[in-house]
Parts: structure tokens; sequence; C-alpha cells
């Protein structure tokens, strides 16, 4: 997905970014490793395949996807900030679907990876 800001001269392209599928600065400040909730009815929890592989607890037994010690989530593949995608795109949590280029999200996401240039 490609948005280019109101009065920017810039594209934001998503699949060339990745910045929102990393914990945020405030949750690793906090050592909080559980950034996007998993809702009930999600076709992940369906697919033990995908479940083991990109989806972990937290002590309440809330699903969350999975994060990498580096914060990143488990389903984003590539290189941050260069060519990304997400393995489970079409299953991906609300949460992650509530990110939209160019918002305050999505903004704030670039500038703590480093990706905005601005």
């Amino acid at each position: 997905m490609t948005f280019a800001p109101p009065g920017s001269d810039r594209t934001l392209d998503c699949q060339a970014c990745g910045a929102c599928c990393c914990n945020t600065n405030e949750n690793r400040a906090t050592r909080n490793q559980w950034y996007v909730e998993i809702e009930h009815g999600s076709r992940l929890l369906t697919r033990p395949d995908l479940a083991r592989k990109y989806i972990a607890f937290d002590r309440e037994q809330s699903p969350h996807m999975r994060l990498h010690a580096d914060g990143r989530c488990a389903a984003l593949v590539g290189t941050l900030g260069n060519d990304v995608h997400c393995a489970v795109y079409s299953q991906r949590p609300r949460g992650c679907r509530r990110v939209q280029p160019g918002d305050p999200d999505c903004l704030l996401a670039r500038r703590e990876r480093g990706i905005d240039q601005d």
C-alpha cells in the first residue's frame, strides 16, 4: 500500500518500510513484549501451523503476535526499511489492520525505526 501525505512530495510504501511491525519504543522501555493482540475468532488461532510459528501468549493467556528478540514481528519477512511483507497478511490481526500509511502511528513507527529521513 502506498500513500502520499498531503503537502508532501514523498510517497510512503508499506512494503518498503515495515516499521509498524516492530514493538514501540514505549513498550520496549517498559519491557512490554506484548505488542499486537490477536482477537478471538481470528483465523490465525484456527491454524495450528501458523499459531505455533506466529503466536505467543501473555501471562493471562491472551494471544499476541510473536516478537523476535529485536522487537520485530515474527511474521515480518524481509529487510526493514527496504523490502518487507507480512507472512500472514490475509490473516493479520485487527491491530495490524488499523495502522494506515501516513497516520500518526505509522509516522511514529517510522521515526522510531529510523526510516524517516525528513
